[in-house]
């Protein structure tokens, strides 16, 4: 990312696999290996979408990398409106997560610290014509093919993951027989899909904030691309974090990495995909849904804006989340479960309310097993 300041090197950063986009779409043994072995250590890896995919094959992954590019710009044009312009399309109040979050509209702990950051949801539905489209502002408005593009593209990443975690895990044959998790996951059904745009300001180097409060992803597989440092994942104990190459490490980033928090190194060419609440309940608690949460990024990269660019992949809005697999894991302690709806919406809702942290968590009591 020639434009920004590099990483640096003096923090630790959570030791990522790299899987190759390539050699799982040629299904190649050894990479779905560490790929499946990525979703139950950690629930986190880095995709490879720089080499040319097979001819045969829906994923173009170089295709997906100049779509993530446009859509930087894109959302820069959004966040440059003015608060009153971007205001308009706050959502919450008609009970929707669809729609802008303003700046600090968010709560990040049970103490009601207000979260550092503003994002924007761009519907699938509403870009796929699933449902009614949504008031959206006029800026973004000529871009919906290429939201289309990149919802298609991001999805059958999503595709690709649940087949693969579908051969691995003993699904009750009734589940198996219905086409396992990839069948939970249609792409023209009503769900909580979504692009997310995210900004978050700069902030003053001595301070060690929280612009995101940690937590599970709501959904199944979330796709992600980040330029500056500022994610951390929450290691359990079994992983040891990469060391710093350097010393010494800032004291507010040394505060920061206290209990096992640990940097996110973005990687030019790849997207970092994880888990989400859903895959642990389906999979009995087999699969990680890894705590995470968002801090102003390190060293010199925290003089700089902020932007990421997300895709959230959930299961269809009827969907029970609930344990598909032989013998009933931790996963299954909702017994039939909620649907994927009221799931998403408790989690994401409650989180814009200062007295809704307690009533907004998902799987992170299981993240740290």
């Amino acid at each position: 990312f020639p434009d920004l300041p590099p990483f640096p090197e003096n923090v630790p950063t959570a030791p990522l696999l790299r899987i190759d986009l390539a050699k799982l779409l040629a299904h190649d043994a050894e990479e779905e290996e560490r790929c499946w072995e990525a979703c139950c250590d950690l629930g986190f890896f880095y995709l490879d979408l720089r080499a040319p995919a097979p001819s045969e094959q829906a994923i173009d992954g170089e295709a997906l990398l100049r779509d993530a590019d446009s859509l930087f710009t894109v959302m820069k044009s959004f966040f440059s409106l003015s608060v009153a312009e971007k205001l308009k399309y706050d959502f919450a109040a008609q009970g929707s997560y669809f729609g802008y979050k303003g700046y600090g509209a968010g709560f990040i702990d049970k103490a009601g610290t207000r979260d550092q950051n503003e994002f924007y949801n761009i519907s699938k539905d509403d870009i796929l014509s699933i449902s009614p489209p949504l008031p959206s502002p006029a800026v973004l408005n000529p871009h919906r093919a290429l939201y289309a593009a990149y919802i298609h593209r991001c999805h059958a990443i999503c595709t690709l993951l649940t087949s693969l975690l579908t051969s691995r895990l003993p699904l009750t044959p009734p589940a198996f027989a219905a086409g396992g998790l990839t069948a939970l996951h249609p792409l023209s059904s009503a769900s909580g899909d979504q692009i997310r745009f995210v900004k978050a300001l700069p902030q003053a180097a001595d301070q060690a904030r929280v612009a995101l409060g940690e937590h599970t992803d709501f959904g199944s597989v979330t796709v992600l691309f980040n330029r500056l440092g500022g994610l951390q994942v929450r290691l359990p104990s079994s992983i040891s974090p990469v060391p710093p190459s350097v010393e010494p490490m800032a004291a507010a980033e040394r505060a920061l990495c206290a209990d096992g928090w640990t940097y996110v190194r973005p990687l030019p060419g790849h997207a970092v995909v994880n888990l989400g609440d859903a895959l642990v309940k389906f999979s009995g608690g087999r699969l990680r849904s890894n705590v995470h949460r968002v801090v102003g990024p390190p060293g010199q990269q925290g003089k700089e804006t902020r932007y990421s660019l997300v895709y959230f992949c959930r299961p269809g809005d009827e969907v029970r989340l609930r344990s598909l697999v032989e013998s009933v894991g931790e996963g299954d302690e909702d017994g039939e479960g909620a649907t994927a709806k009221e799931w998403i919406l408790r989690r994401a809702l409650q989180r814009r309310k200062v007295d809704g942290w307690e009533k907004s968590g998902g799987t992170e009591g299981q993240s740290m097993r």
